[in-house]
């Protein structure tokens, strides 16, 4: 799959602006950590594009990841991008065992994280975003509070990377795609 079609099928299930915006934060972190560890990283961008495509339609776990899986799956999605999505969430049961998976897991809280971070900015810019400001916000239990912080720090811990390391690589990539990402 290429990334004209994957960015087709997010749109057709995904109507929510914001929602489409963390596909493209997390592709944007995926890309990054591919480049960084010299893998796919059109197969790297494109999972972290679809993997909440299908929570709109299955918001209730474990529909998603599951049901999403079953589209990807109908329309030719590898075996591996299927994997890593369904790892993502920790209910689906699947291990996280490849680097790809593992990303994904790390990237993915921790973008929706960093786009809070910038939006309350008072210029709601990425710009000058530090990770000193990342982990007060992330004691901050009223902030975001949506956001799972459990799994950033797991997934920090399951990359290897210690976690100001992990949101700072995180801060840059988004960084590098500040207008893309209405940052």
């Amino acid at each position: 799959m290429d990334r004209s079609s994957t960015l087709a099928l997010l749109y057709e299930y995904t109507k929510s602006e914001s929602l489409r915006k963390h596909a493209l934060a997390v592709e944007t972190a995926m890309r990054a950590y591919a480049k960084k560890f010299s893998a796919d990283e059109e197969q790297w961008a494109i999972t972290g594009l679809i993997h909440d495509f299908d929570y709109e339609m299955y918001p209730q776990a474990p529909d998603h990841p599951l049901k999403g899986s079953e589209i990807l799956k109908a329309q030719g999605y590898s075996d591996d991008i299927r994997t890593a999505i369904l790892g993502h969430a920790s209910y689906s049961g699947v291990k996280r065992e490849s680097l790809m998976a593992k990303c994904l897991f790390a990237c993915d809280e921790l973008c929706g994280f960093i786009v809070a971070c910038s939006l309350v900015r008072p210029n709601k810019q990425i710009a000058g975003l530090e990770v000193s400001s990342v982990k007060k916000k992330l004691k901050d239990k009223a902030f975001a509070r949506n956001v799972n912080r459990d799994d950033i720090t797991q997934g920090a811990i399951e990359l290897g990377v210690p976690l100001e390391e992990h949101i700072q690589f995180v801060i840059d990539a988004l960084k590098a795609n500040a207008s893309g990402l209405g940052l």
